[in-house]
């Protein structure tokens, strides 16, 4: 039988014994007696003995039928064995059990069970009931547990909206493990008869508890305080559940604890109606969907339209002779939902005042934020929406250079002095990382000796980037907070949007780091620490500074913002994105300035289905968000094991690890890999939990050098027009594979067959391959993969954009507007002209945003003066776009007039406002 040590996660390795099980029981009832049936027989008690462990979590098909089961094997009852094995296995894989008793005996009648959840029609599974489990936690004996599984099973009422079933666990422990094995709980009871550990001895389920964190501390609790410390750990591993703590204890000792999650506490008693209405009223809270359900009364209603959009309801569709297939293609619903009218029973995107502002307030529960704003033409307006709302005229903003360009337009807008932060370089694969902590220390280091720090506005960095590097947030909150204690942060989480639903991941975005420091800043234990440290650091260089984990000092304001493109990470529909805030400072200095952002760049017709999306996008993340995300983690690690075991794929193929992607200098736990065949699997919450930067697990960045393709060529010509298989993130010698929570088994599974293909087809290239022919494919993979363009640092901005020589701040919006005037620019040629001007000693300008994909990053801004690393990277890139150059022209830059003029205009600028200083 396959090692445990094989799995990455308990919901495959129960997936795929139950799989085993079925096959091994069907063969033993065909053949009991055969040549295999000793050894069918040993493998059936393994898969029991590994089950049995993993079926106390789940309440199908229970614990009851469990036993049944394995009595039905040591009875040798071998054909009703296997015909209640094949029928368990069908419904966990169709997911029947979710919607209907599956009964077990061979006698019962199952009339839909061949019927796939997957394949019935979306009519059909919106009129079952959905599916839950309540998790209920106390050390109980068998006869009272199926005396608490019998009282809940009578509170049942045929008009109750959902439908769930129940699991007992004994102990604290267990209770972990099963919220986060089990994604089908949605509540839990925690009654006083619980014991603090499990018995149960399986690595892979006990690593679960690694991500509650805490449990070092569980040692000094005392039994009375076991429930409440369980609802408070539960909330840090999965907040969006509920729990309900039956407590023998008075209202005095349970008056002001944190109990987390916990909704309700019931006082020693067994009133199991007023449980089950409870529960039911808290899957209810985060079911509803107050936009979607206005839209859809609204779609229902019968209106008359004297109004703008003439395919409101779908009259001009159904009254067309010539684009009824557009009516047939998207159904009439969309048609019917389709108003510009805010009556109705909808609302206003701009001025929120009903079933918008519910839906927002609830995706900012569910997000972790204190305020939420919907998005409807994508995070790159909600970027600028941010930034102009933050950002004024001369406010120093610290940029990631290799951000998003919406970034750099915002800075554009706002008029900001923009000091860019580099990335540290990753040459060999032709991309850029993240920027180390001690850069942006260093930076603001600069600034306050400068004496700018109280004109820096932001830090606006990006989480997780593209290819998958992300943050150690909270230590970058911190100690940027210690040097500037207002730091505004800007998070762009346009990739990272599903992280919150995740406990490993939700540690690095911006949201939970920022609860977690406005609880922490308010502590005694604090208040001690940042004394001490001061005390330390009296007098201390800024040498000692960067080489020091700083403190923030207990009045530092958490002013947080957060981007997230829903649509990229999450259902919604195309642009639906999200602004998450959560600013100690947004109700007194900012909530105007940002309404007035938010109307700027926001339609006033804005796409009532985006919205409606986005409101089910939240419904689905606190409903199944956990479920999706680990499922999604899963399938990423599943490819890396299939890459990195098969030694056909290894000749050509590489996955990039922690330790490709990330110096060693930034990962502190020491762990290069998540997968390696010799080790086997990494627990990855240790390097999440420690480490400056760390890899996210559901991007697989693919180096493809090997194959003598170069990324750009693998993904259109190989990928994409051979198999059908899309990806949009390429370098120069590798592709990035982005799983996502509609990602499945079967696509990892194709993604490996048509990969093995390609590396047999090359076998068989390089086998009938003459001598020179094998010297050419040699050449090509030589220059792929070992003769790579050092990737360029920012240069600098001309000195016509820039207050001074002390800090590298420079005025973007100055340069981007001087170049709307034709005649301040000129076109160099990269192998011609732009040469003999830099060797005549002029410094040569860029007046455009010069970006080449791949790899996608801006080389130059407006103002940046062009080194020569920039050019010999530009000419090294054969790429086909780089967006802002003209081929036919070349490189678009200032003249040398125009310059001159900026910087005596600037003089003169500068000077007035020193005048003004002094008045």
């Amino acid at each position: 039988m396959e090692s445990m040590g094989e799995y990455y996660s308990a919901v495959q390795l129960r997936s795929d014994r139950w799989s085993q099980l079925r096959e091994a029981t069907d063969a033993l009832a065909r053949a009991p007696d055969g040549r295999n049936g000793k050894a069918n027989r040993a493998h059936i008690g393994e898969l029991f003995e590994s089950l049995s462990l993993i079926e106390a979590y789940w309440a199908f098909p229970g614990k009851q039928a469990f036993e049944q089961m394995r009595r039905q094997f040591e009875n040798d009852n071998l054909r009703d064995l296997a015909f209640t094995v094949q029928r368990v296995t069908r419904a966990l894989t169709t997911g029947a059990y979710r919607r209907r008793h599956i009964p077990l005996d061979r006698d019962s009648a199952d009339m839909d069970e061949h019927e796939d959840e997957a394949i019935q029609s979306l009519e059909a599974r919106t009129l079952t009931k959905p599916y839950f489990e309540v998790l209920i936690v106390d050390n109980m004996s068998e006869h009272q547990e199926r005396w608490m599984k019998s009282n809940f099973a009578n509170m049942r009422r045929s008009e109750d909206p959902f439908h769930y079933e129940t699991v007992v666990v004994p102990s604290l422990q267990d209770a972990l493990i099963g919220v986060l094995f089990n994604h089908n709980i949605q509540a839990i009871v925690v009654r006083p008869g619980l014991i603090l550990e499990s018995q149960v001895e399986l690595s892979i389920l006990t690593r679960y508890l690694n991500r509650a964190g805490g449990l070092e501390a569980l040692e000094n609790l005392t039994p009375e305080n076991y429930g409440p410390e369980l609802c408070r750990m539960i909330a840090r591993a999965r907040p969006e559940l509920d729990a309900y703590l039956i407590t023998e204890r008075s209202v005095e000792d349970i008056a002001g604890l944190d109990l987390g999650i916990c909704r309700r506490v019931f006082y020693n008693q067994e009133d199991f109606m007023e449980l089950h209405l409870n529960i039911l009223r808290g899957v209810q809270s985060r079911y509803k969907t107050p936009f979607f359900t206005a839209l859809v009364e609204y779609s229902k209603q019968p209106t008359g339209v004297f109004h703008a959009m003439p395919i409101s309801r779908g009259k001009s569709i159904t009254r067309s002779h010539w684009i009824q297939d557009m009516g047939a293609f998207y159904g009439s619903n969309i048609f019917m939902a389709e108003t510009s009218a805010t009556s109705g029973g909808l609302d206003s995107l701009l001025e929120p005042h009903g079933p918008i502002k519910e839906a927002q307030r609830l995706a900012s529960r569910a997000f972790g934020s204190k305020q939420t704003y919907f998005a409807t033409n994508g995070t790159s307006t909600c970027n600028k929406i941010v930034v102009q709302a933050l950002v004024r005229p001369g406010d120093i903003v610290l940029v990631d250079r290799d951000c998003h360009k919406s970034h750099h337009y915002g800075m554009v807008l706002a008029g900001a002095q923009v000091c860019y932060l580099d990335s540290y370089p990753l040459n060999e694969y032709s991309m850029y990382g993240a920027v180390p902590l001690r850069e942006i220390k260093h930076q603001l280091l600069e600034l306050k000796k400068a004496g700018k720090l109280d004109r820096v506005r932001m830090l606006l960095l990006t989480n997780c980037t593209f290819d998958g590097i992300v943050y150690n947030v909270e230590r970058v909150m911190e100690e940027c907070l210690a040097i500037k204690p207002d730091l505004v942060f800007l998070w762009d989480e346009a990739w990272f949007g599903f992280a919150r639903f995740g406990p490993t991941y939700r540690q690095r975005t911006g949201m939970n780091a920022a609860n977690n420091m406005r609880e922490r800043l308010k502590s005694d234990e604090h208040a001690a620490a940042y004394a001490e440290q001061q005390t330390a650091l009296e007098g201390a260089d800024d040498e000692m500074l960067l080489n020091t984990r700083l403190i923030p000092p207990p009045g530092a304001r958490i002013r947080v913002y957060a981007t997230q493109s829903t649509h990229k990470t999450l259902t919604s529909l195309r642009q639906g994105s999200m602004i998450h805030v959560n600013d100690q400072d947004f109700k007194g200095e900012v909530e105007a300035s940002f309404h007035e952002a938010y109307m700027t760049h926001t339609s006033t017709s804005p796409n009532y289905q985006i919205i409606a999306s986005l409101d089910v996008g939240r419904r689905q993340v606190e409903l199944e968000g956990f479920e999706f995300v680990q499922r999604q983690v899963e399938a990423a690690m599943s490819m890396r094991r299939a890459i990195a075991t098969h030694p056909l794929l290894t000749k050509y193929f590489k996955v990039l690890a922690a330790g490709d992607m990330i110096p060693e200098d930034y990962r502190e736990s020491g762990v290069e890999t998540y997968y390696n065949p010799e080790q086997g699997w990494t627990d990855i919450w240790d390097c999440w939990e420690k480490d400056e930067f760390v890899l996210d697990a559901t991007r697989v960045t693919l180096a493809v050098g090997g194959t003598g393709w170069d990324g750009d060529t693998f993904k259109n010509q190989v990928l994409m027009d051979k198999y059908g298989i899309q990806i949009n993130k390429t370098s120069r010698n590798t592709v990035l594979f982005m799983t996502n929570i509609g990602t499945t088994r079967s696509s990892v599974a194709y993604l490996i067959e048509v990969l093995v293909e390609i590396a047999k087809e090359l076998d068989e290239l390089i086998d009938d391959a003459s001598m020179m022919e094998r010297r050419g494919f040699e050449k090509r993979v030589a220059n792929l993969m070992h003769h790579l363009p050092p990737l360029p640092d920012f240069s600098r901005f001309h000195d016509a954009f820039r207050t001074d020589d002390d800090t590298p701040e420079g005025d973007i919006r100055s340069a981007f507007f001087l170049s709307y005037d034709d005649r301040n620019c000129d076109y160099l040629e990269l192998d011609g002209s732009i040469k003999e001007a830099m060797e005549s000693g002029d410094d040569v300008v860029s007046a455009s945003f010069i970006i080449p994909y791949p790899p996608g990053f801006p080389i130059l801004v407006p103002g940046q003066v062009v080194s020569k690393g920039i050019l010999d990277f530009m000419r090294a890139l054969d790429v086909s776009e780089i967006h802002g150059y003209r081929p036919d022209l070349g490189l678009r830059v200032f003249t040398q007039a125009a310059l001159k003029q900026q910087a005596k205009a600037n003089a003169a600028r500068l000077k007035l406002n020193m005048q003004r200083q002094k008045l």
